[in-house]
């Protein structure tokens, strides 16, 4: 499949790649361990003021390393917040902009010439593992994790059958894994459960080479599934309840739309246990390897929470005090929790609002792996800000999103200031909405009015800050079954 590339973004991937290539192997560099997991608001962990339930897991590795007040996913929904991640662009440059699906398993894959974070610490002796939900190309593709720097691939490579937590098979590298004992209706192989023990499994392998684990985990996406022995304990806890009716059978059955669930709240928060529990389990096991004080562990979230399949995250107060859920370009759709620790390299229990987005992992782990990269990207390393050296920390002159469903939607922010404008293909050059965050976090306040300059100087950012796309474009454009 070929694609068609900006020549801006051409001389970026090739000078990217010409650079990696003159890199030499290194001896033992930091292990990362980058843990995504799957439509968790920022309300929705404890050490970020979930009062509902608690993460004992996660606020551990809060309390043992630095929580991020500021930080944004690369985008509002799955595939291109991960695009952003992987390649270190904004959704205005970066090669998947949407969920944009290709029959009959997978999304639209990210080019051959897009260079990825996995490539470039391949390219530096890196062992690469991806374990969860993929969603950047169909099996086979280009976009193919395998295709894309992963040495070794284990999970849901089509975003929509990710939906579906007891499948018939998920992909073992190029081949798939079929799950027999989920044959017909039957519900016996949890995916979470058994991406997770090949996660642990890659861990331990590789304990002697320095490594980059990715677990994109789907967990808790809809569809509102979990064993039994993890919701249990909250029946009753979270009436009332509203059943979720959803399809349980038929042709669509384990194909993308979500099934039934008679306890969505006391599910969704048993969902989140499991998450919890196997962020605790990946601790326990860097811990027990020897290799903590050589290891990098960061914990965030694809995008806000969604209220697909029976969630209700109105319920739960999972964006917090946040505006907007999932698909929103509102705080509540983009500002996610971000935890990072290091043993003896990140302060214990701190915490930072240095402002920062997805499209700054690529640099920051390539200034943690010593890889003299050029910085022809929109992220700006954060690791100043991890090792506590804040006078040395770069800003951001503004950060920025565009979003494809729903209309089209662009959000701009600058300081203290946040501009979004809905229905762009319809009206583009209508006057966005403009934001004080740092006296209005909820967004309640619309001041387009009352700062006429802010608005121009913000409007001229969103009309700027992009590139043209001949795949993702402002138009009436139709995404099928969108994750």
């Amino acid at each position: 499949m070929k694609h068609i590339l900006s020549p801006l973004l051409i001389v970026l991937f090739f000078s990217c790649k010409s650079e990696v290539q003159q890199i030499e192997t290194p001896t033992r560099l930091p292990n990362i361990i980058y843990i995504l997991a799957d439509d968790l608001g920022y309300g929705d962990l404890s050490c970020y003021g979930q009062k509902n339930f608690s993460t004992p897991n996660i606020d551990k590795l809060a309390a043992q390393g630095m929580l991020f007040t500021q930080h944004y996913s690369g985008s509002t929904v799955c595939a291109p917040s991960r695009s952003s991640l992987m390649t270190g662009l904004h959704t205005g440059h970066t090669f998947i902009r949407g969920n944009k699906e290709v029959r009959p398993e997978g999304q639209q894959p990210l080019a051959d010439e897009v260079i990825t974070l996995p490539e470039i610490l391949k390219e530096k002796g890196y062992v690469t593992g991806a374990f969860g939900k993929w969603g950047l190309g169909f099996p086979g593709s280009e976009g193919d994790p395998l295709n894309q720097g992963f040495d070794v691939f284990f999970g849901y490579n089509c975003q929509r059958l990710a939906h579906h937590y007891y499948p018939y098979y998920l992909w073992d590298n190029d081949k798939k894994f079929e799950l027999i004992k989920n044959e017909g209706k039957n519900e016996v192989e949890y995916a979470p459960e058994l991406i997770h023990q090949r996660a642990i499994n890659f861990m331990e392998t590789y304990q002697d080479s320095s490594f980059f684990l990715f677990v994109p985990s789907p967990l808790p996406h809809a569809e509102l599934k979990v064993p039994e022995k993890y919701a249990a304990q909250y029946q009753g806890k979270f009436d009332p309840e509203t059943p979720y009716e959803g399809t349980d059978d038929g042709e669509k059955y384990r194909a993308g739309p979500y099934g039934s669930q008679e306890k969505p709240h006391a599910t969704f928060v048993g969902m989140i246990q499991l998450l919890d529990q196997q962020v605790g389990e990946i601790m326990q096991k860097v811990e027990e390897l020897g290799i903590a004080g050589n290891t990098l562990i960061i914990f965030t979230s694809d995008n806000g929470p969604h209220r697909e399949g029976g969630a209700d995250p109105d319920f739960f107060d999972s964006n917090g005090s946040l505006k907007g859920h999932k698909r929103d370009l509102y705080e509540g759709g983009i500002r996610v929790p971000m935890i990072a620790s290091w043993k003896d390299k990140i302060k214990t229990g701190s915490t930072t609002d240095h402002i920062s987005a997805f499209w700054d992992v690529l640099p920051t782990v390539v200034e943690l792996a010593q890889i003299n990269q050029q910085n022809e990207i929109d992220g700006i390393s954060f690791l100043p800000t991890l090792l506590g050296n804040e006078t040395a920390q770069k800003k951001h002159e503004f950060l920025y999103w565009e979003f494809h469903e729903k209309g089209g939607r662009t959000a701009v922010r600058k300081g203290k200031w946040k501009a979004v404008r809905y229905n762009v293909g319809e009206s583009p050059n209508a006057i966005p909405e403009l934001y004080d965050l740092s006296a209005d976090i909820s967004e309640t306040k619309n001041l387009a009015s009352e700062y006429p300059a802010v608005v121009a100087e913000l409007d001229s950012i969103m009309q700027n800050a992009r590139t043209p796309s001949s795949i993702f474009k402002f138009a009436s454009e139709t995404y099928l079954d969108a994750p």
